[in-house]
C-alpha cells in the first residue's frame, strides 16, 4: 500500500439536481429505520431493490478485520445486505476496473478501498462515480477532500504514517533516530520494506542526503540510498507480511504502516516504532465506486461509503487500525495519544513528509519501477 497543497472541495450538487441525475444516492435512511445507524437523514421513500451482497475490495490481515468490524458488519445489520471482501491487491484490480468501464462491462466490485494516489488516477481516468451529496460528507475534516479533483469522485477516509518499526530486543538503548540504521551490517537480512518501496522513497531521499524540495526533479539521493540498502538483502512484501515477520522473529527493522507494527505488538510481540529525524511519509487512503454498476447496486454502494464516514463507523474502523480518521470528534486509542505517528493537529504534521497527491499520481509508478529495477538488478 500507500501521502502541502490547497485542498479543493469542488462543486456540490443540490439534492434535487443530484437525484435528477439518475444516480439516486440517498442522503440517509431514516425512512426504513436506520436514522441512528450512521446514514444521515432524509431518505427517498422508494429506495431501489437491495442486492443480496455488495463486494468491497480490501487489504488482508488487520486491514480487512478492521473494515469488517467498523463498517461492513454495521452496514449489513442496518440494511440486511451482505458484504463480501475481495482481497485482490489494489494495483492488480485497478486495470480490471479500468477495462470494465472502457468495455461497458459491469465492474467486478462495488466499492474500492484504495490508496488515494491510485484512487485519484482512476478518478482522472473518468471511471469513478461522483459521491457528492452524501450526507456524511458534511463536517468532515479537510483531509477528507480529494486534491485536484472536481466534486467527490473519491473520499479520503483516514491518514497513516510509514514508521520505522523495530524489535525492542534489538534496540535495548531505545529507538533508532535515523533511517540510516537500515544500513547497519548487523541487520543484514533482517530489514523489511514494501515490495515496491511505497512509503520509503521520500525518507530515502532525505536519508541519502537529498532534499524534499528536489522531489520529483532529482531523486538520485533516494536511489543511491536504496542501492546501498539492497546489499542488506531486505525482505520485500505486503501489509500482512510485516506483522507475520515480526511475530515469527524474522526481522528487526521495517518501513511499514503503523497499523502492521501495532498489530504485532497487540499480539504480544515486543515491537515499537518511531518517526526518525529525517521524517516519515504520511499518506491517505480513499473509498470510491466504479462506474458501470446497475442502478440499484450503485445506490447501495454509495450508501456503504456514506456509512463508512459516520462517526460510529470511523471510531471502530480507524481505532482498530490505529489511524486518525476524517470524522470530527473521534477518540484516539489510549496507546496512541501523543504518538507522532498518530497526527491529529497541524503541528503534528511538521515532523512528517507530505508529498502532494498530484506529484504522486504523475511519478509514483516510475518510483515503483525504479525501486524494482534496483532490487532485481
Amino acid at each position: 500500500m500507500k501521502k502541502s497543497i490547497e485542498l479543493l472541495a469542488g462543486p456540490r450538487l443540490s439534492r434535487r439536481a443530484f437525484l435528477g441525475s439518475g444516480s439516486r444516492l440517498a442522503l440517509g435512511v431514516a425512512a426504513f429505520g436506520m436514522a441512528g445507524a450512521g446514514f444521515g437523514h432524509g431518505v427517498l421513500a422508494d429506495e431501489p431493490a437491495k442486492p443480496d451482497e455488495i463486494i468491497v475490495r480490501a487489504w488482508g490481515g488487520v486491514w480487512v478485520e478492521a473494515l469488517d468490524a467498523g463498517v461492513s458488519q454495521g452496514f449489513t445489520k442496518a440494511t440486511g445486505i451482505k458484504v463480501r471482501h475481495d482481497l485482490t491487491e489494489d494495483n492488480e484490480i485497478q486495470p480490471k476496473l479500468w477495462a470494465a468501464v472502457a468495455q461497458g462491462r459491469t465492474p467486478p466490485i462495488h466499492v474500492n478501498w484504495d490508496t488515494s494516489t491510485n484512487a485519484t488516477k482512476s478518478a482522472l481516468r473518468g471511471v469513478a462515480e461522483d459521491l457528492s451529496g452524501m450526507s456524511n460528507l458534511d463536517g468532515l475534516l479537510p483531509v477528507a477532500k480529494p486534491v485536484g479533483l472536481d466534486g467527490y469522485p473519491i473520499v479520503n477516509v483516514y491518514s497513516y504514517v510509514y514508521v520505522l518499526a523495530y524489535r525492542d530486543e534489538a534496540f535495548p538503548d531505545g529507538a533508532p533516530d535515523s533511517w540510516q540504521v537500515l544500513l547497519d551490517p548487523k541487520f543484514k537480512g533482517r530489514v523489511a520494506l514494501y515490495d515496491d518501496g511505497i512509503g520509503f522513497h521520500p525518507a530515502a531521499q532525505v536519508a541519502g542526503g537529498g532534499s524534499l524540495a528536489d522531489i520529483p526533479g532529482n531523486m538520485q539521493p533516494a536511489w543511491d540510498f536504496i542501492r546501498k540498502l539492497k546489499t542488506q538483502e531486505p525482505l520485500l512484501g505486503e501489509d500482512p507480511d510485516f506483522t507475520n515477520w515480526f511475530q515469527q522473529g524474522e526481522i528487526d527493522l521495517a518501513c511499514t504502516i503503523l497499523s502492521n507494527a501495532r498489530e504485532a505488538k497487540m499480539n504480544g510481540i515486543k515491537v515499537s516504532w518511531t518517526v526518525p529525524q529525517e521524517g516519515a511519509d504520511v499518506e491517505t487512503d480513499a473509498l470510491w465506486v466504479p462506474k458501470g454498476l446497475p442502478e440499484n447496486e450503485l445506490y447501495w454502494a454509495k450508501q456503504y461509503v456514506n456509512y463508512s464516514l459516520s462517526k460510529d463507523a470511523q471510531q471502530v474502523w480507524t481505532s482498530k487500525l490505529g489511524l486518525p480518521g476524517v470524522a470530527p470528534g473521534l477518540t484516539p486509542p489510549e496507546d496512541l495519544v501523543g504518538d507522532p505517528a498518530y497526527p491529529t493537529q497541524p503541528e503534528d504534521f511538521k515532523r512528517l513528509i507530505s508529498i502532494p497527491t498530484p506529484v504522486r499520481v504523475e511519478y509514483e509508478s516510475d518510483w515503483f519501477a525504479k525501486f524494482n529495477e534496483i532490487m532485481q538488478g
